[in-house]
């Protein structure tokens, strides 16, 4: 794959497409496996209808299979705090215990204690059952090999493998186990942050999802005093959904943190692989803002260090990074995709808007929401400014948040191919995942979710004025390409 550098074109990638809703095959008389559930970087569907206990027992055995070919036989296996985890937790077990493969069952964690389990074992896969941070009613399948989840075609194989009847036939049955390594991973999230001098106060909002079990007492450990929010564990996600990169479910974080006169309040999404950051003036912090702040402490290490851009990040970031002598590449959204380019480049730290955050300058280079905050807390202790003091430095631009809207998975592609044809005949473009189109004043982004059936936008101007009119002419070039009209979200 092509580096994307900042401004320029260079052997764009195409997209790649997963299979069309309604593809499905038959393993066996009574198992259908719906394709359009192998994604990008995850295997993601509806919990009771396409993740069904034979469907995963499926995908369990082809896993195992997978597996067995790369001379991998044993694993790890955690799940989130949905109400549909413990049954597909077993499913998968089943299956991979079905070809031979020794699991190690570590029960309900964050998904960065999963990643870190794959390094405590010793082992080179497992899979986390999670549906970070989507709608109750889906769940999903994360699956690694070596120290890192698989993606794109690697995912089609483990369909490929159903559908060609190349699974494993049940012979010896391979041992599993269970183990709690909560308290060692917590243990060893504390050694790797010290906080200077200043004392901090930090609002904790887990959203009834994993953060609650780790966070709280995390952040204790390090010396922040912590009022708790939503930390209990609950599937049913009885007071807000946990995704606190969207401000319709941070009013009560936001509150929390201008009642206690807090630093900061920190969000974590369902599984906690995602931060979502509000100052001590309650504004939502967006996730290129947070990462400017990271790559200041990153690259005064580490001069001339590669930043990779992600295509949803404001100009505003590529600009800081080039400031503070960093070499800017764009590249694709999508955490799988970030972490195998992260291992290209040799990268020491690279983010996502939506608040992946992966540090390898000190750190194990995967996405872990609870050593990200503990990041940002030794930056808020080791300087007398407010966290809001510190984002009012940045560059600021007009923009939309990033707005997500319905388009059915069987023509979201075609409408992305369409405005990017339309664009790159006089516009110039990064097309490393759908289409960035620059404009005099600006930009706007169109392109898929890997995840769901769901197109994703987002523009930026350097004025008000400016982001009005790309806001509207991205709309009017959705429009033309057959794609549906949409609110833009800010």
């Amino acid at each position: 794959m092509t580096a994307i550098m900042a401004g320029y074109i260079l052997n764009p990638d195409k997209n790649f497409q997963c299979a069309e809703r309604g593809d499905e095959i038959m393993p066996n008389d009574k198992t259908t496996v719906p394709a359009h559930i192998f994604r990008e970087y995850d295997i993601r569907g509806v919990a009771e209808t396409e993740l069904t206990e034979e469907t995963v027992h499926a995908i369990g055995r082809a896993y195992g299979t997978y597996l067995s070919d790369l001379g991998v036989f044993s694993v790890t296996v955690g799940g989130d705090a949905r109400l549909s985890t413990p049954r597909i937790k077993s499913a998968i077990i089943d299956g991979l215990a079905q070809t031979g493969i020794s699991v190690t069952d570590i029960g309900l964690v964050a998904t960065p204690v999963f990643y870190w389990s794959l390094h405590h074992f010793g082992v080179d896969g497992g899979v986390m059952v999670t549906g970070s941070h989507n709608p109750s009613e889906f769940n999903g399948l994360k699956l690694a090999y070596g120290k890192a989840t698989i993606w794109g075609d690697e995912i089609q194989e483990i369909y490929r493998i159903i559908a060609e009847n190349r699974m494993e036939k049940p012979g010896t049955r391979g041992a599993v186990s269970e183990a709690d390594i909560s308290g060692l991973y917590s243990d060893m999230l504390s050694s790797k942050i010290k906080l200077g001098a200043k004392k901090l106060k930090v609002v904790t909002d887990s959203g009834n999802g994993t953060g609650g079990i780790y966070a709280p007492e995390f952040i204790r450990n390090i010396g922040a005093d912590v009022i708790e929010l939503f930390s209990e564990p609950d599937g049913h996600f009885p007071n807000h959904h946990p995704d606190p990169t969207k401000r319709e479910y941070l009013p009560a974080l936001m509150d929390a943190v201008l009642e206690n006169g807090a630093d900061a309040g920190i969000g974590f999404d369902g599984d906690s692989d995602r931060i979502g950051v509000v100052d001590d003036k309650g504004n939502m912090i967006f996730g290129d803002q947070l990462m400017a702040l990271y790559w200041r402490e990153i690259l005064s290490a580490h001069p001339g260090a590669v930043a990779i851009i992600e295509i949803k990040s404001s100009m505003m970031l590529p600009e800081e990074v080039t400031r503070l002598g960093g070499r800017p590449i764009w590249w694709k959204s999508g955490h799988s995709l970030v972490k195998a380019k992260m291992k290209d480049e040799n990268a020491l730290f690279a983010g996502e808007v939506s608040g992946h955050m992966f540090f390898a300058d000190e750190y194990y280079g995967y996405d872990d929401a609870f050593y990200a905050a503990g990041r940002l807390l030794r930056i808020l202790s080791n300087t007398d400014k407010k966290l809001s003091d510190l984002i009012a430095e940045l560059p600021s631009y007009p923009s939309t948040a990033e707005t997500r809207f319905p388009c059915p998975d069987d023509k979201k592609f075609d409408i992305v191919e369409r405005v990017k044809e339309s664009a790159i005949k006089n516009m110039e473009t990064i097309t490393v995942d759908g289409v960035r189109i620059i404009y005099k004043n600006g930009w706007g982004l169109l392109r898929v979710s890997n995840t769901q059936p769901i197109l994703v936008a987002r523009a930026e101007g350097t004025t008000k004025p400016a982001l009005e009119e790309i806001s509207a002419d991205m709309k009017r070039r959705v429009k033309e390409a057959g794609g549906p009209d949409f609110d833009w979200e800010y």
